[in-house]
């Protein structure tokens, strides 16, 4: 991606600087055949098979006293110190300082939001990991709590999309929730998450290509050849992310971090 080469550029990659996050639970999530509601064979909106490799993915989303520690020991990312290159205006604009959250109960344990792409690959350069792809992602969120892919039952989808209909105007709860089939949490009914490739999701042009600086009025267009149209809560969140800049930060959008699972097979 050109945007992880752009922030390797301006030397704020982390990987080579040797001060690494303490260690976090990742839990492995073994490949296999997936559907995703995207297509991604040849022919636009026609559904195709994917191998998935198997990966490692980080059980909760990065808490905001994770990212506090990771701001105080890599102060370049603290708010009013990172280049307006790789974060908006709104930055981390819910702390108390820039490298102190809000004393709120329980806001150390809430997944850290207002957060820029470019920081979150930053910190997740920090665990030597990266940020997990789109497919990554939807292949461990399509998981309920005891089977692997439960997108069919109409229930869980009813479920899933409840969350994604309440307003994003309250702080998220605290990270934690029941674990899904391969052991991550809090996929849904939390916050938000970036994906690695969230600017390859554009299966249609849309403002960005024709030069509409009004981003969000042509939010869905991402979304707009998505193979299972009853997907609905993925087909927000795919338009919310095609939606979005590298630099760009919202209240309700986190992320967590992703590593390939090696000597593993499928």
């Amino acid at each position: 991606m050109a945007w992880r080469a752009l922030l390797h550029g301006a030397g704020l990659a982390l990987a080579c600087l040797g001060a690494q996050a303490a260690p976090a639970d990742y839990v492995d999530v073994p490949g296999g055949a997936f559907t995703s509601v995207l297509p991604q064979g040849a022919v636009p909106g026609v559904a195709s098979v994917v191998t998935m490799a198997p990966f490692q993915l980080r059980a909760v989303p990065v808490t905001a006293g994770e990212f506090r520690d990771f701001v105080v020991a890599h102060p370049q990312w603290q708010r009013a110190r990172a280049p307006t290159l790789f974060v908006d205006a709104r930055y981390l604009v819910d702390w108390a300082a820039p490298d102190r959250i809000a004393p709120a109960p329980g806001a150390a344990t809430r997944p850290v939001t207002n957060v820029s792409w470019f920081a979150a690959e930053a910190f997740c350069e920090s665990e030597n990991a990266r940020l997990p792809t789109w497919l990554e992602w939807e292949y461990a969120a399509a998981a309920d709590e005891t089977r692997r892919d439960a997108r069919a039952d109409p229930a869980w989808r009813r479920r899933i999309l409840g969350w994604y209909e309440r307003p994003a105007n309250a702080a998220p709860p605290a990270v934690g929730g029941p674990a899904n089939a391969w052991g991550v949490r809090d996929l849904h009914g939390v916050a938000w998450e970036w994906v690695d490739d969230f600017n390859a999701l554009f299966i249609a042009g849309d403002s960005r290509t024709q030069g509409d600086a009004d981003l969000l009025k042509f939010c869905g267009a991402g979304a707009i050849s998505i193979v299972d149209r009853d997907s609905y809560a993925v087909l927000m969140r795919i338009a919310l992310l095609s939606s979005l800049a590298a630099a760009d930060t919202t209240s309700s959008l986190g992320f967590r971090c992703a590593r390939p699972l090696h000597d593993a097979t499928p």
